[in-house]
C-alpha cells in the first residue's frame, strides 16, 4: 500500500459512503450491475468509497465478483 493509499483510507471518502452492513445488504445487487456492464457506482451509491476504505469488505466484493463471473450458481443465465 502507498503513502497516498493511505492517506486516503485515514482521511475517508469524500463523499457518501455505506456501512458494513449496508454493503453486505448490496454486494449481490452491486456485483451483478458490475458484471452486467451497468453504472454499478451510479445504482448503488456510496458502495465504491466503502470497498476502498474497508479492507474486509473489499476481500468480500472481489471473492464474490470472482465466483459469480466463474460462473458461481448466483450467476444469471
Amino acid at each position: 500500500m502507498t503513502r497516498d493509499d493511505q492517506l486516503k483510507r485515514l482521511l475517508g471518502p469524500a463523499g457518501p459512503e455505506l456501512t458494513c452492513e449496508q454493503c453486505f445488504d448490496q454486494l449481490d445487487r452491486y456485483v451483478e450491475l458490475e458484471l452486467a456492464g451497468a453504472p454499478a457506482d451510479e445504482r448503488v451509491p456510496g458502495m465504491r468509497a466503502h470497498l476502498e476504505g474497508c479492507p474486509a469488505c473489499d476481500e468480500d466484493h472481489a471473492s464474490l465478483l470472482a465466483f459469480v463471473a466463474a460462473g458461481g450458481p448466483s450467476s444469471p443465465s
